[in-house]
């Protein structure tokens, strides 16, 4: 969490990346330390502290990107959800799988149910079976698929354009989409005219429309 908030703080970094180390991206937590901890309180902690991450990523400022391969199950198909884009690699799975263990994903559902619709999200909880990558896709909790070779060239090529955006639009672009989804109508378009009015009034706008309409590239200030 802390490397995430430096990152998210660093002006030098534009689009945050995160990949699994392993053979897979994530498998959730680990269950023999999570029963190791056997008190209530300590569980309490444990859920909490992973809920915390997950927000820092919905609220942070920066563009978030997952990058997938092998298995991103429970809390790994969390963070997936959480993460403004994902890619993975065409032999990626994907599953809230608490439901054998007798431990309902209740936490990662939060997420995920904010990208799949209902009855998708129901089956993938009530069997925790895993999905593929194309299902994965075609249900909208991640937005491509690759063959192993080719995903990171394509995750860089996205991060990268949207690395060459004004950072200020991005940062209130990106907030302005999370609040405006958790409102009614009539109050999510109030809120969007307001910051796009905020928005109108930086430098950064104005010399995007100035660079427009004279036919060049924008040279940004970031503000």
């Amino acid at each position: 969490m802390k490397a995430l908030k430096k990152l998210d703080t660093d002006k030098k970094v534009k689009v945050i990346i995160l990949e699994g180390s392993g053979k897979g991206f994530s498998a959730g937590h680990n269950l023999k330390e999570v029963r190791g901890l056997n008190k209530k309180e300590k569980y309490q902690k444990l859920f909490n502290l992973c809920s915390k991450l997950m927000l820092q990523i919905v609220e942070g400022k920066k563009p978030v990107i997952a990058k997938v391969h092998g298995a991103a199950f429970a809390a790994g198909c969390q963070l997936v959800a959480s993460c403004d884009l994902a890619y993975s690699s065409n032999d990626a799975i994907f599953a809230t799988p608490g439901v054998n263990i007798g431990l309902f994903c209740s936490t990662p559902m939060v997420a995920v149910s904010r990208k799949v619709n209902r009855k998708r999200m129901m089956h993938m909880l009530l069997t925790g079976e895993p999905i593929k990558a194309d299902y994965a896709k075609e249900i909208g909790l991640i937005n491509n698929h690759f063959s192993k070779s080719k995903l990171n060239n394509e995750v860089l090529k996205v991060a990268k354009t949207i690395a060459s955006k004004s950072s200020f639009t991005i940062k209130i672009g990106k907030q302005t989409f999370y609040n405006q989804l958790e409102m009614p109508l009539r109050k999510a378009y109030a809120y969007t005219s307001k910051m796009m009015t905020k928005n109108m009034m930086a430098m950064d706008a104005k010399e995007g429309i100035s660079a427009f309409l004279q036919k060049r590239k924008p040279k940004w200030k970031h503000k």
